[in-house]
């Protein structure tokens, strides 16, 4: 979420992860099989990417690269992602800071321009608009990426920090909003780029050794080292904050007045105690993936895996998942049911791998 100027501009998840949702409109047709595509989804197929079904989207999981290969190269130099399934929006009014307010627990009105963290309102009386932005959406993630946009651009990227956005001409095409953010866990850049103008950004972008196309396979490693979470997987409407391990989500001025959705359910569990919680886990052995059962010690089941898989750098299994709050305590001796054997794990801080984001001092 990013503040500019009189507007507030707004990245959610792709609609087909909400329920019943059929998916964000989009002027690129649907191929064959209904799925949805973004602007580069012909530039896909031409790079040689395998074409897989995200949320009612067709998106590349991998290109020429292995998994591990793509992975390890976003983590030592950079990788580019198409992340324009994301919808994107923009609130403006008078009253759209009351608009974001009501549907988030942050502390929107604290925003500075440029910096990031309906229909109800405007029938009860209230100034707030609604615009659906057609951009493409790309993230160049990993240490090179800074580096190598910074050849493109005449505005200092070192002065940009991370989750604050400025709108500036990237190598020629005018009109990108560039935001120093990303879901790998590494410094990085999202460039919000006009439709028309897209594969040409991208090819130029490739001309840079350092750059490779990355799918969603690393995408999804990537952030599960870095302990981030996935809509429809770890956190979903049922989910509190608190239980999934989210609570510096919660601004400050509106935990004291309890105007956020679900605030009389959330602000209590921050200083009591709540039946389930996010935990990071390590093992060793095979593979920990989603929907696995979490046992205790006597092999009580007290939870389940959300998000799980080797992890290319630790060289270990990394997952996440909801255990009961007596058993979330970081170097808690836990299991995890593979394959029917009971396969040790331990409850770990999370990111796994750390992390990089670019903070100015």
């Amino acid at each position: 979420m990013l503040r500019a100027g009189g507007r507030t501009a707004l990245r959610v998840r792709p609609r087909g992860l909400e329920p019943g949702a059929g998916g964000r409109r989009r002027c690129c047709s649907s191929g064959p099989d209904s799925l949805k595509q973004t602007p580069l989804h012909a530039f896909h197929q031409q790079q040689g990417g395998r074409m897989v079904n995200f949320a009612g989207w067709s998106m590349p999981v991998q290109y020429a690269l292995s998994h591990l290969e793509s992975h390890l190269h976003t983590r030592q130099h950079c990788s580019l992602f198409d992340v324009s399934h994301m919808l994107q929006t923009k609130v403006f009014g008078r009253d759209r800071v009351k608009f974001m307010e009501s549907l988030v627990v942050g502390d929107i009105a604290e925003l500075k321009p440029d910096q990031g963290r309906a229909e109800e309102l405007r029938a009860a009386g209230s100034d707030v608009h609604l615009e659906v932005s057609e951009n493409a959406l790309l993230a160049l993630q990993g240490p090179s990426a800074v580096r190598v946009l910074q050849t493109g651009v005449s505005d200092d990227l070192a002065k940009l920090s991370f989750m604050s956005s400025v709108v500036m001409v990237v190598f020629g095409v005018p009109g990108c909003r560039v935001t120093r953010c990303g879901y790998t866990g590494e410094d990085g850049i999202e460039i919000s780029v006009p439709v028309g103008r897209v594969v040409e950004l991208v090819e130029l972008l490739l001309r840079d050794p350092q750059v490779q196309l990355a799918g969603l396979a690393a995408r999804d490693s990537l952030r599960l080292e870095a302990g981030l979470c996935l809509y429809g997987n770890d956190i979903d409407e049922t989910t509190t904050p608190v239980e999934a391990a989210l609570v510096w989500t919660l601004g400050k001025r509106r935990r004291v007045a309890m105007d956020f959705p679900g605030a009389r359910v959330i602000v209590p569990q921050i200083k009591g105690k709540v039946k389930r919680k996010r935990v990071g886990l390590i093992s060793t052995g095979p593979p920990i993936r989603p929907h696995m059962p979490i046992l205790s010690l006597e092999g009580r089941p007290i939870g389940k895996v959300t998000s799980g898989c080797p992890s290319p750098c630790l060289k270990k299994n990394v997952a996440m998942g909801y255990v009961e709050g007596e058993q979330s305590r970081v170097g808690t001796v836990l299991a995890v049911e593979v394959r029917k054997k009971s396969c040790p794990a331990l409850v770990t801080r999370m990111p796994f791998v750390p992390t990089r984001y670019h903070m100015l001092k």
